[in-house]
């Protein structure tokens, strides 16, 4: 499922109008984005966990020259899905 099949689910679902779902589901994703960015927690109940974590840094190889070269830390973002989320019988939230 893309954006696009996402968006005319919900409003479907909702019978809102297909421009104020849109809106919606776009400042949900850019709130969520925003937070994590902060290195806040999202936490939506009996969906899952968004939040960032901390990669440090690392030697690796180049795959072509067989090269060691230094990987740097960085910052990258994270989900952890909830019981209800990874349960057969999921019940409507």
């Amino acid at each position: 499922m893309n954006r696009t099949e996402l968006i005319k689910d919900v409003q479907e679902r909702t019978e809102l109008p297909r421009s104020a779902v849109d809106c919606v589901i776009c400042e949900m994703m850019n709130a969520i984005r925003d937070a994590v960015y902060a290195g806040e927690e999202v936490r939506l109940i009996r969906f899952g966990t968004f939040s960032s974590k901390k990669r440090p840094a690392r030697t690796g190889r180049n795959v072509r020259t067989g090269e060691k070269i230094t990987i740097p830390a960085k910052t990258v973002p994270t989900f952890k899905a909830s019981k209800d989320f990874l349960s057969k019988d999921r019940k409507p939230v």
